[in-house]
């Protein structure tokens, strides 16, 4: 039995041979289509292109659907309008009704630090001066608003961003909208060097709470 099969080993080596290449070709050859860069991984233009479209059709809706005026927006005009207005001098309004419109219109981030330490410290070190310096007429209104935005009772305060706060604040903006004009005599005056600043902050007064209770 051994010696049949030493015999047959030296016939069979051949043929071991050639299997053993033929599966090591194949071996290679499909190794190499496995490594083949195919289409999906090769740089195309079109796709690039396409894919910029999409970003850039994406980025526009983003910016359409963000609204550019928003309530916050509005209140923070209507503020700086009423702080314009308590220093205008071609205006002939009683400038004391700006405090309680102040404190309805008044955003919540500035009544938040209004409120808070900060605002405290403003409104105890300008009643100092208050008590022992002489103040101008138009740096009390500043201090008498912030000093009404910490002690408005709770059921005047939850009025603010309310339709009944609002419509307060509209009978206030156009009541001091009548005094101006009125005052003035004529619409050609109200937009005079000396009173346009003025007529423009009694518009935007106006104006904003009529957008606002849209």
């Amino acid at each position: 039995m051994l010696t049949l099969t030493q015999t047959l080993s030296p016939s069979l080596s051949p043929l071991l041979r050639r299997e053993n290449h033929r599966v090591h070709s194949h071996c290679h050859t499909s190794s190499v289509h496995l490594y083949r860069p195919t289409s999906f991984h090769t740089y195309n233009p079109l796709r690039c292109n396409l894919g910029k479209m999409q970003k850039r059709k994406l980025g526009f809706g983003a910016v359409c659907s963000s609204p550019p005026v928003t309530p916050t927006n509005l209140q923070w005009i209507c503020t700086i309008s009423s702080a314009v207005l308590m220093f205008a001098k071609g205006t002939a309004i009683q400038k004391s009704f700006l405090v309680p419109f102040l404190a309805l219109q008044a955003p919540a981030t500035l009544v938040s630090w209004i409120k808070g330490e900060y605002g405290i410290w403003t409104a105890f070190l300008a009643l100092l001066v208050r008590l022992f310096f002489y103040i101008p007429g138009e740096l009390e209104l500043p201090f008498i608003a912030l000093l009404m935005v910490i002690v408005l009772p709770y059921q005047i305060a939850n009025l603010r961003g309310r339709q009944e706060g609002v419509a307060l604040s509209l009978v206030i903006a156009a009541f001091l909208a009548f005094q101006h004009f009125t005052r003035l005599g004529n619409l050609r005056r109200a937009f005079d060097q000396g009173s346009i600043i003025a007529t423009l902050a009694i518009l935007c007064v106006v104006a904003v709470p009529c957008l606002l209770l849209i």
